[in-house]
């Protein structure tokens, strides 16, 4: 990665940080997804240089990086642009270079709850040809021993308890389903960079992005 620009997010006392990230997010998640090839990945990474994941205390500041191999992809994403409705809010940088002497490198990741309502929907629903609503309010019947009358044998997805993973997020809607979802980020330090694509939300389980 050998470029880069920087978005700062300006809140204030009637809009908060949360808000701001949900919104600037999801712009940058249209322009991902207009970017991405035939193998589902695209040039651009994102990084948050104010990250913390620790002491209970998750967050990912009021910065984010976008980063490239060549100036070229930037210019194309056009950054101002994709954000301009939100410019009383955001400040974004000129394209510049990637500093030469950095701290480190890290991957951002996303990061799915292990049991998560709406993704063990989905696969109902591929099952049993049905659309998500329906899937998610099907009462579904469990094969328990019937002598246990304390176990339930039927559940619906829709009323089992949303999952957390403690990881700072941003809360999204599906561009598919309409559906609000939370993004969360884990990050991992590196020693060395590693190249390769990144997902529609500038996200990569390999690829990194330079600290600095």
């Amino acid at each position: 990665m050998r470029f880069y620009l920087e978005i700062t997010l300006l809140p204030n006392p009637e809009v908060g940080l949360n808000f701001l990230w949900s919104k600037v997010f999801q712009q940058l998640h249209l322009g991902f997804v207009e970017m991405l090839d035939a193998e589902e990945r695209m040039p651009i990474g994102v990084g948050f240089p104010k990250y913390r994941a620790e002491d209970k205390r998750f967050s990912l500041g009021d910065k984010c990086r976008l980063f490239a191999a060549d100036e070229a992809a930037l210019e194309c994403f056009n950054t101002p642009r994709r954000l301009s409705r939100l410019s009383d809010y955001v400040h974004c940088t000129g394209i510049r270079p990637v500093p030469e002497k950095v701290t480190g490198y890290a991957i951002f990741r996303r990061e799915r709850p292990k049991t998560n309502p709406e993704r063990l929907a989905r696969r109902y629903a591929k099952r049993h040809g049905l659309d998500l609503a329906t899937a998610l309010n099907t009462t579904v019947e469990l094969k328990t021993p019937a002598a246990d009358a304390r176990y339930p044998t039927t559940f619906r997805y829709a009323d089992m308890e949303a999952p957390s993973v403690d990881l700072p997020f941003i809360r999204l809607q599906s561009l598919s389903g309409g559906q609000t979802f939370c993004l969360w980020i884990a990050k991992t330090e590196v020693a060395a960079p590693v190249a390769g694509g990144f997902s529609a939300y500038g996200l990569s389980s390999a690829a990194t992005v330079p600290e600095f």
